[in-house]
């Protein structure tokens, strides 16, 4: 199937910037679910079977139904092309659907009830799948896509996904490596409270990050943290000082690391992203200044 269109080619890409799913996405999604329950693609997981008993012959329609809405509780069955499902939950749809597709291949013909016996190739089913879904989702700036095995993942915006690629969790503590690598991964989720799930881990990794310096004093431990970085008395020390501290103070007034009455919710997307990689970025630094990272130590770190 040609994906590049005309307007691809002369303006590039429509930027992925919309978290929502909307009718006109819902009501093509609708309609690509359907043509593969008509076609018997996802009779890879519900078969029907002849009435012969002579093998499968296409999709069992009920037990997709049902399995759907045991699986996906939210979700009405019939699908409706008209009533547009939480994005979520859509994105439930679309997993369960890309766990059950296959590649319909016919085995025989039965003449009695005039349809195929079928067997089904995974590996293509579901790779023509996601194909599909992510054309729809491209081509209409929605910022999620399924990966290669058909789980939703959240198109990050570019500085993000930049951070999010700097792959440095051999720190020496396994402890810190879990919450750096938990945080990472969990950020890639569609779902916003996922995100913030993400971002409590990694201000639980800086709070970890400052008792690792040698010593029982946690100021004097996060001082040393912070001489890796910038030599002691200059103006970059002070900044990265005043960087700590106000990073220190957003984890504690905004619901972060805790969630008092007076803490104030991270509601949109946009804010997230922003703490997120400005609180990697930070940790990027204090983790290659004090040699806690697999990249080259940098002059002046510690061997």
């Amino acid at each position: 199937m040609n994906t590049d269109y005309f307007t691809d080619r002369e303006y590039g890409t429509r930027p992925a910037i919309s978290e929502t799913i909307n009718i006109r996405v819902w009501g093509a999604l609708y309609s690509l679910v359907g043509l593969r329950i008509g076609n018997g693609a996802f009779g890879f997981r519900f078969a029907e079977q002849c009435p012969d008993g002579r093998g499968a012959c296409g999709c069992d329609q009920q037990a997709f139904g049902q399995f759907l809405q045991a699986e996906v509780p939210w979700l009405e069955w019939p699908l409706r092309c008209d009533k547009l499902p939480e994005t979520p939950v859509v994105l439930d749809l679309l997993e369960f659907c890309a766990k059950a597709v296959g590649e319909p291949i016919s085995v025989s013909y039965h003449s009695y009830y005039d349809h195929h016996h079928l067997k089904w190739e995974r590996a293509a089913g579901l790779a023509s799948f996601v194909a599909d879904v992510n054309l729809l989702l491209q081509r209409n700036g929605i910022a999620f896509k399924l990966d290669d095995d058909g789980r939703a993942q959240r198109i990050l915006p570019q500085p993000v996904a930049q951070a999010l690629g700097w792959k440095m969790f051999n720190t020496g503590d396994t402890e810190l490596d879990r919450l750096l690598e938990y945080a990472r991964s969990r950020f890639l989720a569609p779902k916003l409270e996922d995100r913030r799930d993400a971002t409590e881990k990694l201000w639980d990794a800086f709070e970890r990050m400052k008792t690792l310096e040698p010593g029982s004093d946690k100021r004097a431990q996060a001082d040393a943290l912070l001489d890796c970085a910038a030599a002691p008395g200059t103006k970059m020390r002070a900044a990265l000082a005043d960087e700590a501290k106000s990073l220190t103070s957003i984890g504690n007034s905004l619901r972060i690391r805790h969630s008092e009455v007076t803490q104030e919710m991270i509601d949109r997307s946009e804010q997230l992203d922003w703490l997120f990689v400005r609180m990697f970025g930070f940790l990027r630094l204090l983790l290659l200044s004090s040699g806690r990272s697999n990249n080259p130590t940098p002059t002046g770190g510690r061997e």
